[in-house]
Parts: structure tokens; C-alpha cells; sequence
């Protein structure tokens, strides 16, 4: 079976107006991706940790008038949530897929990561110099690992709704976006960059 990648109308979801036509576009178009993605990631990931992890992706089922500007699939140890837990992210915003470690201000023990995180801030900055880090999921917004800064690790510490992701950003031109093979080489390249960072978010 060959694993698809993304097209231009799964990134043109995001200008369907209103809710339910955009989610119904979001099921029949991206989640079933997802599902394939995700299901070969979860196999890649128990291998790597030595260890169970479990596929989530999201279901907006919150929203009522708002439609999302994103969605994703999210893997972690939990088999009944992810919000609580560190994890890993694949998503699509409309200019762009994200490839991210997150650790987002749901998070049990926020306050320890960021701490442990700083503690290897050093071995954070020598990850790959096309890293980028956000400081907000609900945001496009990102910068590059190279102006990764402490202070931002400090304010994921001490501010209630601070977070922390890195990762990679791919534009929807990028031919390895469509190539749904290069596109799962690529995350689980990331993802074997971050794993050493997921083992210090979940022990902290």
C-alpha cells in the first residue's frame, strides 16, 4: 500500500467557509491520510521508545461556529489523550504541514520539562539548522532554532499558557509533501532528532 501525501486542495480545506462544510472536507480529505500516516508512525515510534504509543486525531468536537484553521494527528503514550502529555504532531495549517514535538500548556508537569528542557538547552541548539520552534499551537507563527533563546524556555516555565514546540515546517510546494514515502522519511527523521527530547519531557 502507498502512503499518500498532501495535495493542494487538502491545504485549500482551510478557505471552505463554515463549519461543517470545512469538517466535512477535514474527514473526507485529511483524516484518512492521517490514518495511514499515523498508523505507520505509531509502528515506527513503539519500536524507537520500546514502548505502546496510540494515534489520536483531532476531532474539533468543541467547535460549534468557529471552523478550525488547523488540524492534526497526534501520537502519544496515553491511549486516551494527548493535550496532558508530551507528543508528537503532524498537521496542516493552510500555508503550511508541521512536523512538531509539543508540549502544550495543558500539560501535568509543565513547570519540570521546561525546567529539564533549559537543562539541555545546549543539546536543544545543536539540533538540525532547519528546526523551528512555536511558542503557540492555535499559531502559524515560528521562528528558527538558531534564535531559540532561554528566555524562551523560561516563559514556557513560569507563564500558565506558555509552550513549547519544535520541529520542522514544509511548504505545500515542497514536492516531498506530495510524496506520501519521502513525506514519512522526513517525519521519522524529525521525530528520531526529537525522540531523545520526548524521553527527558516524559521523565520530568
Amino acid at each position: 500500500m502507498s502512503i499518500k501525501g498532501f495535495v493542494k486542495s487538502d491545504f485549500d480545506t482551510f478557505q471552505i467557509e463554515g463549519l461543517d462544510a470545512r469538517m466535512e472536507a477535514i474527514q473526507k480529505r485529511i483524516q484518512p491520510k492521517f490514518n495511514e500516516i499515523g498508523q505507520e508512525l505509531v509502528d515506527f515510534l513503539s519500536a524507537q521508545l520500546g514502548n505502546e504509543v496510540y494515534l489520536h486525531i483531532a476531532k474539533h468536537a468543541r467547535r460549534t461556529v468557529n471552523p478550525p484553521k488547523d488540524t492534526w494527528l497526534a501520537i502519544s503514550h496515553n491511549n486516551r489523550g494527548y493535550k496532558k502529555h508530551p507528543h508528537f504532531q503532524v498537521g496542516l495549517f493552510d500555508d503550511h504541514l508541521f512536523i512538531w514535538l509539543a508540549c502544550i500548556y495543558e500539560l501535568d508537569s509543565k513547570t519540570d520539562i521546561a525546567k529539564n528542557f533549559l537543562a539541555n538547552y545546549n543539546k536543544l541548539k545543536q539540533l538540525p539548522a532547519d528546526f523551528v520552534v512555536s511558542l503557540d499551537h492555535m499559531k502559524k507563527d515560528s521562528f528558527a532554532l538558531k534564535d531559540l533563546e532561554k528566555s524562551h524556555l523560561e516563559r514556557f516555565r513560569d507563564v500558565k499558557k506558555g509552550e513549547f514546540l519544535i520541529g520542522r515546517h514544509v511548504t505545500p510546494e515542497d514536492p516531498v509533501v506530495s510524496n506520501g514515502e519521502q513525506l514519512l522519511k522526513l517525519i521519522k527523521d524529525t521525530y528520531q532528532h526529537l525522540i531523545p527530547f520526548y524521553r527527558i519531557a516524559l521523565q520530568s
